[in-house]
């Protein structure tokens, strides 16, 4: 089918019906490419690390930055140096970008000095030097057809707008976040919609994803550094120049509660990349402490938990051990009724004023998931072998099976059920949670699923929603009383309780401390309303990419490979790169891209071609290799080991990450056993 495909578009090239171009395009990246992926080239010229790579639109220049405080314009197809440029920064070079309609002529970069510079690439000037950030900027952005503007991200905690036209050297705030979250806010990371340059997205040192409409937000200057030296806490009310409805949040579902676990195991939660994908209705970030995770702007979930009346059906009569009653079942199932069937429901239109959304006719409608019948051929077949290595608790590679067979039956509760059970077992960062999303699509296209709604209420204790587990095991009573009084039932009611007990002391303990430390109203003074607004209404993830490491830098990328960003790829703590195959979320590809640390990964626009760089100093690319028989010696074949491997790093001690990054082995890293994962092995067993 795929040769099929590729003869006939060429054969409308030759004929005139398709433009070279958009041939290419459509071309750019598939399977038997991806399998044969390996190193084209290396290209040297940098003495340090190179931290920042960026395409020019045509693909024929590549710009790379690096801690030796130079920038290098290359020719990579053919592999030279075009011109090296003396930035004048006089700290690491972190972002650097051809200015639209410059006929890649000019570039801006930007440093650890706190400064921005504008070069010109013909005469290896500096013809602007922008001094108004009072931290180390991060990122820079540009928007196609949108000449002579660009947008910086910076550590001081403001996104602050461009323009060459102006002589001031100083630059507008569009973004000041140190408004809405005190002095500690960094922006990491910025990134501009291609098809609607009115939207923008950034990241901070939190696992919050912030999404603007530009158009409603008025750029301003004020004393910034001045606010910042005297101890600035936040802002009143009115003097936010964020309107309501012109900014929206994304995050993980279950980062909110997860979030001071990990800072007491010294793991910091910071986007370290965001950008949109080719068509913009997707927003790809690369989480540092945490995994890749992919939003969709056009159609948004909203988190989900459980309230009681999920998946109860209407003819039901109302128990006393918890079920509820008739006239609150029929307010939940009216309200559940607008989910179409989806795993944690749809995103209300969000509200907007003064006449700006973020999705204003964009959002779409989910379609409603219907029960299916028999398992077509193929997705049976996937079904068995995945229930196979499950019970061998090979449980990546029953993950990676049931990701397959459910792109070809998306409508079998039983795939989404065999899966959540997988993920419990496996016990990775955010794997609970995806679970629990799993287990409410299973309970949506079947609501007499036992062993889903068994395996929800688990997912909910494990989360530490233990008043939503107590509803859900309760009303799973109520519906299954057969499997009412089972030993797995009453060990985690016995569970359920004990923590809510505990929950009880520790939140009365909690609540004590808080009228007597200082430290802690100042840190609640920092936050506005309007930012534990935007936090509180913040939508969820559509898809999660796991495998590799993201700890130690904060530069790190994750992007999209493709003409229709078919791939994800992203670097890792452990020197590889990986590629996931977007639809099934599976690893497909594992390349050895650095002795150290791969940070930058940027695909060519129109062929498949993949620039790398990281602590080595250069800068290396990819491409499919020829099938002469030869074995690529930059291949990690073990990738599911290397996927263990870098979830073990993520979880280690902050000492065994540095002796990891030394290159000494660490053994006996707990991942948790099967039991604090799973829901016994009679009930976590795949149907």
């Amino acid at each position: 089918m795929a040769d099929t495909n590729i003869t006939r578009l060429a054969g409308q090239r030759e004929t005139g019906d398709r433009a070279r171009l958009h041939f290419e395009r459509s071309l750019q990246v598939c399977p038997p490419w991806v399998q044969r992926m390996g190193l084209e080239a290396e290209l040297s010229g940098h003495s340090g690390c190179v931290n920042c790579l960026e395409w020019n639109e045509q693909g024929n220049l590549l710009a790379s930055g690096s801690d030796d405080l130079n920038a290098i314009i290359w020719q990579p197809l053919v592999h030279k140096q075009l011109c090296l440029l003396r930035t004048g920064h006089q700290g690491n070079i972190f972002s650097v970008k051809f200015l639209p309609s410059s006929g890649d002529r000019i570039v801006a970069t930007a440093a650890a000095d706190c400064k921005v510079h504008v070069h010109d690439i013909n005469t290896k000037e500096v013809t602007q030097m922008f001094t108004c950030h009072t931290g180390r900027v991060k990122r820079l952005a540009t928007a196609p057809n949108v000449p002579y503007m660009f947008w910086s991200a910076s550590e001081d905690g403001t996104i602050r707008q461009f323009d060459l036209r102006m002589s001031s050297r100083d630059a507008m705030i569009l973004v000041d976040l140190t408004q809405y979250c005190g002095t500690s806010v960094e922006v990491k990371c910025i990134a501009i919609n291609p098809r609607r340059p009115e939207i923008m997205a950034a990241g901070a040192n939190d696992p919050y994803i912030r999404m603007y409409d530009t158009r409603a937000v008025t750029a301003h200057r004020t004393k910034h550094a001045e606010r910042r030296r005297g101890g600035f806490h936040g802002s009143s009310e009115a003097e936010l120049n964020l309107p309501a409805g012109c900014a929206q949040y994304y995050v993980a579902g279950h980062l909110p509660m997860k979030q001071s676990d990990y800072q007491r195991r010294f793991r910091t939660l910071v986007s370290t990349y965001v950008t949109f994908s080719p068509d913009g209705n997707e927003l790809l970030v690369n989480l540092g402490g945490e995994q890749v995770y992919l939003f969709d702007v056009v159609r948004p979930r909203k988190p989900h938990r459980f309230q009681l009346g999920d998946y109860m059906p209407a003819t039901l009569q109302p128990h006393d051990n918890g079920v509820v009653s008739k006239a609150h079942h029929s307010a939940a199932h009216a309200a559940a009724s607008t989910s179409n069937g989806v795993t944690n429901g749809i995103a209300a239109k969000l509200h907007h004023t003064n006449g700006f959304s973020l999705l204003e006719g964009k959002q779409q409608p989910r379609a409603s998931l219907k029960p299916a019948g028999n398992l077509p051929p193929r997705a049976e077949a996937l079904k068995l072998r995945a229930n196979e290595v499950f019970c061998r608790q090979q449980f990546s590679l029953a993950i990676a099976l049931y990701n397959q067979a459910i792109q070809l039956a998306p409508n079998s509760g039983i795939l989404y059920g065999n899966r959540a059970a997988a993920y419990m077992k496996r016990g990775w960062d955010g794997d609970i949670y995806s679970a629990l999303r799993d287990c409410h699509t299973a309970l949506s296209i079947d609501p007499n699923h036992i062993k889903a709604h068994f395996r929800l209420a688990r997912c909910l204790h494990e989360l530490q929603w233990t008043k939503e587990s107590l509803d859900c095991l309760n009303q799973f009573r109520g519906r299954f009383p057969e499997h009412a009084h089972s030993q797995a039932c009453d060990m985690l009611d016995k569970d359920i309780k004990a923590s809510l007990f505990s929950k009880s002391d520790h939140d009365e303990d909690k609540s004590t401390k808080s009228d007597t430390s200082p430290n802690r109203r100042r840190q609640g003074d920092a936050m506005s309303e309007a930012e534990k607004t935007l936090r509180e209404t913040a939508l969820d993830y559509e898809m999660r990419f796991c495998g590799h490491c993201n700890t130690t830098t904060d530069i790190k990328e994750a992007n999209f490979f493709g003409n229709n960003g078919q791939y994800i790829v992203a670097g890792s703590d452990d020197g590889s790169f990986f590629m996931w195959e977007k639809k099934t979320t599976n690893i497909v590809r594992v390349l050895r891209g650095d002795d150290s640390i791969v940070n930058c990964l940027q695909p060519h626009p129109s062929h498949c071609l993949l620039a790398t760089s990281g602590i080595d100093p250069v800068v290396r690319l990819w491409s499919p290799r020829p099938e002469d028989g030869s074995n690529e010696e930059r291949l990690v074949e073990e990738m599911e080991s290397a996927a263990l491997a870098n979830q073990k790093r993520m979880n280690a001690d902050p000492l065994e990450v540095m002796l990891l990054n030394m290159g000494y082995r660490i053994t006996g890293i707990s991942e948790g056993s099967d039991d604090e994962t799973g829901d016994g092995p009679a009930q976590c067993r795949p149907s």
